[in-house]
């Protein structure tokens, strides 16, 4: 299968089964920013149930649609400080999260000016963690149909995501029970290296 998806922010679960069960992955890089999608936006899993994470972002209305690879992060927030503090609230008693506290740690200390670039650092680093090859293709024009490809860029948008996984332990599962298709930290905090296997066995 050779799929075609869009570079997010810490990718849903449903984002890496499509991924790890490819035998080919391109990122679409010339479309145009949409709002509300998981561009730059996760969910995790917090001591109140599930919780959105947000990065902001500089808007340009005099330009009008703009593509996503040039949508610049709005650095007037320290979204880096809280986004983090937010980790360490839902998963700091996770099995994983120490373990890997340290690979993702720079994502929440380098300034970067584009939010795709931030994208395409954070899945680098999530492959090494989850120890699955990361060699892909990037669109060089915009297509709104393909022929060639598995089109999953749907999976940015989390209202039109609607898949469902097995069920996989979680930390606050005895408060809220278990929460479907939230960020991979989710995953490889409470799975870490069985991470892997888990999403080769999913369907989407």
């Amino acid at each position: 299968m050779n799929i075609l998806i869009h570079p997010t922010y810490f990718p849903s679960i449903s984002h890496y089964v499509a991924m790890a069960q490819a035998d080919t992955v391109t990122f679409e890089v010339e479309d145009n920013f949409q709002k509300q999608t998981n561009r730059n936006r996760m969910y995790i899993y917090s001591p109140n149930g599930i919780q959105l994470l947000n990065i902001p972002l500089k808007h340009n209305p005099v330009a009008g649609h703009q593509k996503f690879k040039d949508t610049k992060i709005e650095q007037a927030f320290d979204w880096q400080k809280q986004h983090f503090k937010s980790l360490e609230a839902a998963y700091r008693t996770s099995p994983f999260f120490e373990y890997f506290e340290d690979d993702i740690r720079p994502v929440f200390e380098k300034k970067h000016t584009y939010m795709m670039d931030l994208n395409f650092q954070i899945m680098e680093i999530l492959a090494n963690c989850l120890k699955m090859d990361f060699s892909y293709g990037k669109t060089t024009e915009y297509f709104h149909d393909v022929d060639n490809l598995t089109d999953y860029r749907i999976l940015a948008n989390g209202k039109k995501d609607t898949a469902q996984f097995e069920p996989y332990t979680q930390v606050f599962e005895e408060k809220h029970g278990f929460i479907n298709n939230l960020s991979i930290l989710d995953l490889l905090f409470n799975e870490g290296r069985y991470a892997l296997d888990y999403l080769k066995q999913q369907t989407l």
